[in-house]
């Protein structure tokens, strides 16, 4: 009985792999109910990286993370009638008034405030300086005039040619850091609040567009920078219809995220389509993980049992392979291998030259693939608009003619294009293409280029492992389809089924927030980009709020993530007896380049890390490796971290502050942590004085904290409080350094303080983390404690109307971002499922 299930399971697999798509399960093992903020598509690292920011699929085209457009557009003819079902078709845009990335613009400003009416076309510039676009501080793109204060006010004269404007639709583009006003004719047309955004197209009015005369005309903005980088830059554009859209759209019907695949079904006409973007980001195999290939595999049956003709097509740009529109690009069709390859990257290739926050890569080469074997594909680069009219009318392309280098703008730009004639339908047919990106080289370190985990020091190139993506793509499929339920069902045991449903859509963010490369001693470096705060690289107090997933999954990683920093310390380049806050702005790490240091904080960071790695493998071998530099840093917390002085902590947003009764919580965990590692490498006496000490100042901090039903925020503030999520350590080390009764006294009042989307951070303010509250959630043992705080983490998540990948900062009264996405902190959501497995070990003791 056996040989014949082997043989028959053989064979079965056999057929998964020769045929194309076959085999996938297209009705995922689990549903999500969460809407979504932002839906995972394309999630391989801080650079290749696509969502959908909206609830439906083709509502808005794909976008980058940080918000920029990353094109992916998907159609399905059904019967000589096109649908659209993903993505939206770049506006076709004619300058009026370029922006910086296109001509420096001549403009006068002021950074001392003008007197009113500064807005109006008739105002008396006359004595302000004049400067050419963009504005801004030195990290940011197109600069021409540094602006470092805190206000600009910025006036844009123009002629207009003649009145033939009231019939035609008008764009405004502008970016800005941070407050931002802007005023077209007197007229206000953009009023941001604080926040930054780059490259925003906003149709103007018709009352404002009846303005625009023959003659002067003066756009005129105002911007506040409120920490941070500056930045000013806006345009005008008319907007022009070259007939190629696919008007039409499909009905979405469902969209599920899971934790490594998106599922999507669709109704188009008389056929159903369902898709599952995937990104194998199965962290127990590092090979597979940092592939930088994502798989997007469609499936087509009729709905109503009758035969259907049915076209598929699928386009990207060269948007994900440049930072700004206007870099020239070229373009390649290969065919390696059975594999069919379209290619495009910049002409500059300019490797590692750029570093910063709101920045894409402009070097390496993106690839859109697809294997041979399932019949009817055409692979083709062409006119951006022609290829489209040419599916709408026959269901392919007709001509392969294209610029091939050419700036990727909506005027000019070409298609990289996938088409599939699928033939008569009525029982399922279904496929998939590939998505990779060759970075090169990923990260510099220590002034050493060093490629992606992957290439293996160039042993393996991007063919290699598209080939590989091939062969595996049905046993790929299967593990990650095993691994989300298995995940799933997890994380509902641990937390219940709204948990599960956002640790699901946390995971891909977490992971792929990072970048896996060797050190020449091939010592793993899991990097960590800072996205949409600072853009810092391998940051400490980042590694920490996201520890828990990566624990759970793979220690090993986190291993990766603070390896530079020992490093930096141990090789003497970083000299100060604490810890370094980050080794760069991503991808350059070759040393701290944020502003200020958090001494304790980063101190008591990686003891407890360090800690917690042991703990899950049962042994202190990674500590022993690190004992000097680790002594350093403990016996650093043990003068100065029971009561800290005024400086930064992890929440470096809220300021400078003194006294700081969670950091001294973390302080006092590090020195236990310290003592615990001193025990399992055998060293009882060292071990006693650092869990004596630690003991100590617990006792002293609840002396100095206490504030009746409550302790505070500072030990000199009576009257605040604050989320004690640092606490958490105590609970999963075992070690009883503080009275259990604080955190129960701690969640009775949290429970008080609650907002209709979660825990305010503390009592200075209404917003908050939602990281840390998942920590706070799990202070006690009482799961209806832990559900009083998730929930409204949950509804914040699942309401909230700033569409973007998940911001971990948000306000608690109405569910908006504050600021940051798509950072790698929510894999700090994952403590209740870290807190069931550290449990589980201290119960096998």
């Amino acid at each position: 009985m056996k040989k014949h299930y082997s043989l028959f399971f053989l064979l079965f697999i056999l057929q998964l792999v020769g045929c194309s798509g076959s085999g996938v399960n297209f009705q995922a093992g689990k549903k999500n109910d969460l809407r979504a903020p932002a839906y995972p598509l394309i999630t391989i690292d801080p650079y290749t990286s696509a969502w959908s920011f909206t609830n439906n699929l083709y509502d808005d085209p794909v976008r980058h993370w940080t918000g920029k457009k990353f094109p992916l557009i998907g159609a399905i003819r059904v019967d000589g009638k096109a649908y659209r079902f993903m993505g939206k078709e770049d506006v076709v845009l004619k300058t009026i008034l370029p922006t910086a990335i296109r001509e420096k613009w001549d403009a006068l400003y002021t950074e001392k405030e003008p007197a009113s009416g500064w807005l109006s076309k008739d105002f008396n510039d006359a004595s302000w300086k004049a400067g050419k676009a963009a504005f801004g501080t030195s990290e940011m793109p197109n600069l021409s005039t540094p602006w470092e204060s805190s206000d600009i006010w910025v006036r844009r004269s123009f002629d207009l040619p003649d009145d033939n404007y009231s019939a035609q639709t008008i764009i405004l583009e502008y970016s800005h850091d941070d407050v931002f006003e802007l005023y077209v004719n007197g007229i206000e047309v953009v009023n941001t609040g604080n926040t930054w955004k780059n490259n925003v197209l906003v149709e103007l009015p018709a009352e404002v567009v009846a303005t625009l005369k023959s003659g002067k005309n003066t756009i005129a903005a105002h911007c506040h920078n409120t920490v941070g980088g500056a930045y000013v830059d806006f345009g005008l554009y008319k907007k022009e219809d070259k007939g190629s859209n696919f008007d039409l759209v499909a009905v979405q019907k469902s969209a599920n995220v899971l934790p490594t695949q998106t599922y999507y079904t669709f109704e188009c006409g008389p056929v159903q389509l369902d898709m599952i973007f995937t990104s194998p980001l199965l962290l127990d195999d590092l090979d597979l993980m940092s592939t930088p290939v994502n798989y997007i595999s469609y499936q087509v049956q009729s709905l109503d049992g009758k035969e259907h003709d049915v076209q598929v097509y699928m386009e990207a740009t060269p948007h994900w392979a440049i930072d700004n529109e206007g870099q020239p690009v070229s373009y390649e069709k290969e065919v390696k291998n059975g594999i069919t390859y379209l290619k495009t990257g910049t002409l500059e290739q300019s490797v590692l030259a750029k570093k910063g926050d709101d920045v894409r890569i402009d070097w390496g080469y993106f690839y859109l693939a697809t294997p041979g074997n399932a019949g009817n594909v055409e692979m083709g680069i062409g006119d951006y608009h022609k290829m489209k009219k040419d599916f709408i009318s026959v269901g392919k392309f007709a001509v392969n003619a294209f610029n091939p280098d050419v700036a990727p703008e909506s005027e000019t730009m070409n298609a990289l294009v996938y088409t599939r004639d699928l033939g008569n339908v009525q029982s399922p047919v279904s496929g998939y293409i590939m998505l990779g990106y060759d970075d090169l080289y990923s990260i510099q370190y220590f002034k050493d280029n060093r490629m992606a985990y992957w290439k293996h020091n160039g042993k393996f190139d991007i063919y290699d492992v598209f080939e590989k993506a091939v062969k595996t793509y049905a046993s790929v499929m299967q593990r990650c389809e095993q691994f989300d339920i298995r995940m799933m069902n997890d994380a509902e045991k641990a937390g219940g089924k709204k948990y599960a449903d956002l640790c699901a859509l946390a995971y891909r963010q977490a992971v792929a927030a990072h970048k896996l490369v060797e050190d020449k001693e091939g010592n793993l470096l899991f990097f960590s980009k800072e996205n949409f705060s600072n853009g810092s690289i391998g940051t400490v107090d980042i590694t920490y709020p996201s520890a828990p997933l990566f624990l759970l999954y793979n220690p090993e990683l986190l291993k990766g993530m603070l390896n530079p920093i020992f490093y930096y310390s141990e090789s003497g380049q970083w000299n100060k007896p604490f810890a370094a806050h980050d080794v760069g702005t991503y991808p350059l790490a070759n040393g701290q380049t944020y502003g200020g240091d958090m001494p304790v904080e980063e101190c008591g960071n990686v003891l407890i890390l360090t800690t917690a790695i042991a703990q899950r493998e049962g042994n202190a071998e990674y500590a022993k490796k690190h004992w000097e530099v680790l002594t350093v840093w403990v016996n650093y917390l043990l003068k100065e971290g029971l009561d800290p002085e005024n400086q930064l902590c992890t929440d470096d947003f809220a300021g400078h502050f003194a006294h700081n009764t969670n950091l001294s919580i973390k302080a006092i965990m590090g020195i236990a942590g310290y003592g615990k590692l001193a025990e399992m490498l055998g060293e009882k006496e060292v071990a006693d004085k650092y869990i004596n000490a630690a003991r100590e100042m617990a006792g002293k901090w609840v002396d100095m904290a206490n504030d009746g039903d409550h302790y505070r925020l500072t030990f000199d503030q009576p009257g605040t409080w604050s989320q004690k999520y640092n606490l958490v350590w105590d609970k999963m080390f075992g070690m009883d350094i503080f009275p259990k009764e604080v955190a129960t006294t701690e969640m009775a009042y949290y429970l008080t303080k609650q907002n209709d989307y979660g825990l305010p951070l503390d009592s200075r303010k209404t917003y908050t983390k939602s990281d840390w509250i998942l920590w706070s959630a799990c202070l006690t043992n009482n799961i209806n404690d832990f559900n009083s705080l998730f929930d409204p983490v949950y509804k914040y998540a699942n309401e909230t109307t700033t569409r973007m990948p998940l911001s971990d900062w948000h306000e608690t009264t109405n569910g908006n971002s504050v600021g940051f996405r798509a950072r790698s902190v929510v894999g700090g959501y994952f403590m209740k499922m870290l807190e069931q497995e550290m449990m589980k070990e201290f119960s096998s003791m």
